[in-house]
């Protein structure tokens, strides 16, 4: 599993979480809820690895992140994706953008070999960037230029590039924020397959409706860490705690 245990987190002289603690299993969707500011982004932050926290550890699969060399970590990382709110695609064909991912993530052998096939005119697609582009409904547009996408459209290209090399941990900010009802749907469908396939996936959104729909677990970040974190039928129907009740019911406003 990847586990956060007792973070805590500052900019500066500027706590953004403190004493976190959280753990993902493999095959689980966790959604992490809470209004803008408590530090949803920055959680994701810590458990992809891109910030170090100031108390407390990060570990993968037993192993505290933070206290492994360099390269270490970095093969660490690798076994994390993240698709941030806003997607930042590339100037290139739906099928590069996807692949891009897969690429880099690949020993650096592989990607001589990817070269050299590219010079040679060997153009075979990847069977994982089709079958990522497949769940996110996007199968039939591997030629189509990413800047011709629509925003939903982009945002499910984000998520098969991510989906593509297969991580072990899926790190999702927001992925719906702003989208229609059929993107929305297809992204939270892409969310269930990559469940299936055995992904622990962390869901950040102040969307309550969605975290019911996606989510085996809820958690419920507030000013002050989590107020609780449990199966998300409990957390929506009988919360445990007061705060949860309240943020829940829109009593309490930040």
């Amino acid at each position: 599993m990847i586990r956060l245990d007792g973070v805590s987190h500052a900019y500066g002289d500027d706590p953004v979480v403190e004493d976190v603690s959280l753990s993902v299993e493999p095959g689980e969707v966790v959604a992490v809820i809470g209004p803008s500011g408590v530090g949803k982004t920055t959680l994701l932050r810590l458990l992809a690895l891109s910030v170090r926290p100031t108390a407390g550890t990060v570990t993968l699969d037993g192993r505290d992140a933070w206290a492994l060399d360099d390269d270490e970590r970095l093969a660490v990382r690798r076994r994390v994706g993240m698709v941030f709110q806003d997607a930042s695609l590339f100037d290139a064909t739906v099928e590069r953008n996807v692949e891009y991912g897969l690429r880099i993530r690949r020993p650096w052998a592989e990607r001589v070999r990817d070269q050299v096939r590219s010079v040679l005119g060997d153009d075979t697609i990847p069977e994982a960037v089709e079958e990522a582009l497949d769940v996110v409904g996007l199968a039939d547009a591997l030629d189509q230029d990413a800047r011709s996408l629509s925003g939903g459209e982009a945002q499910r290209v984000s998520f098969a590039r991510a989906l593509a090399y297969d991580p072990a941990y899926l790190l999702l900010d927001e992925p719906t924020s702003d989208l229609d009802p059929r993107n929305t749907g297809l992204i939270e469908a892409a969310v269930r397959e990559a469940r299936d396939r055995g992904i622990g996936v962390v869901v950040a959104t102040h969307d309550m409706h969605q975290a019911e729909r996606v989510a085996d677990r809820v958690g419920v970040l507030l000013g002050d860490g989590f107020t609780e974190v449990g199966p998300a039928e409990t957390v929506f129907e009988t919360p445990a705690d007061e705060r949860t009740r309240e943020f829940i019911s829109g009593e309490l406003v930040y």
